[in-house]
């Protein structure tokens, strides 16, 4: 089992590179040696789940979106949820996220962009911090007693408390604003049938566009949807 855990362990430093990898970047990265890392490569090319281009760097396959999706759709976040992320998008001019935690922390999983020529780049698969993002501080206020002492146990900076008696009292929390500057965001939680937050819907958006009252409304509204359609109501 050891042995299958260092090897999958690679396919965790391509989702967090935006481009292919050449091995000496992935031995690097994974802190062995170059035989060693080409060995696991081999082992996921074979799989695969990884593959090489023209330039013989290694890259993510497309058999990942094959079971991102399938994964995606039986946790009830599938196509559903797009129509309610475009509608939004459509109401308010700002893009849509739906996050999830992923081993500790916020990671986007669906997306729909504005039109708008500014606005915050961020795509699917980014991680955010649980302290100062919208999606975090959300995951974090409404975590399961089990999942929220997982998430101190990995040492990470949460929220105070304040913010996150707010975030539960308002229903929505806003990004701190410094992990990203001059950028802001707003979350609403999903919740699944057993009343359990799954995930967040958030808006992003240019700091200079921001406006409370304008996005507050829409975004609660779809975010409810989204978890009634977790729960099975019509």
């Amino acid at each position: 089992m050891t042995t299958a855990l260092k090897t999958l362990a690679v396919l965790d430093i391509f989702a967090g590179s935006p481009r292919s990898l050449r091995l000496p970047e992935i031995a690097k990265a994974l802190g062995l040696s170059r035989p060693t890392a080409y060995q696991r490569l081999l082992t996921l090319v074979e799989a695969g789940w990884i593959e090489q281009d023209e330039q013989g760097r290694y890259r993510l396959s497309m058999h990942v979106c094959r079971l991102a999706a399938a994964a995606l759709e039986q946790a009830d976040l599938g196509s559903r949820v797009q129509p309610v992320l475009q509608e939004l998008v459509d109401q308010v001019k700002e893009t849509a996220s739906l996050a999830v935690l992923d081993r500790g922390v916020p990671c986007i999983i669906s997306r729909v962009e504005s039109d708008s020529v500014l606005r915050a780049e961020q795509k699917i698969g980014t991680t955010m911090s649980l302290e100062g993002s919208a999606s975090g501080r959300i995951l974090t206020a409404f975590a399961d007693e089990i999942t929220l002492r997982r998430l101190k146990e990995t040492g990470d900076p949460l929220a105070s408390e304040d913010v996150l008696a707010a975030a539960r009292a308002d229903g929505y929390a806003l990004s701190s604003g410094y992990t990203q500057v001059g950028v802001r965001a707003i979350a609403a939680p999903v919740f699944d049938v057993h009343g359990k937050c799954t995930a967040t819907l958030s808006l992003v958006m240019p700091e200079t566009r921001f406006n409370l009252e304008s996005v507050r409304k829409p975004l609660l509204k779809a975010a409810e949807k989204i978890t009634k359609m977790q729960q099975g109501a019509r």
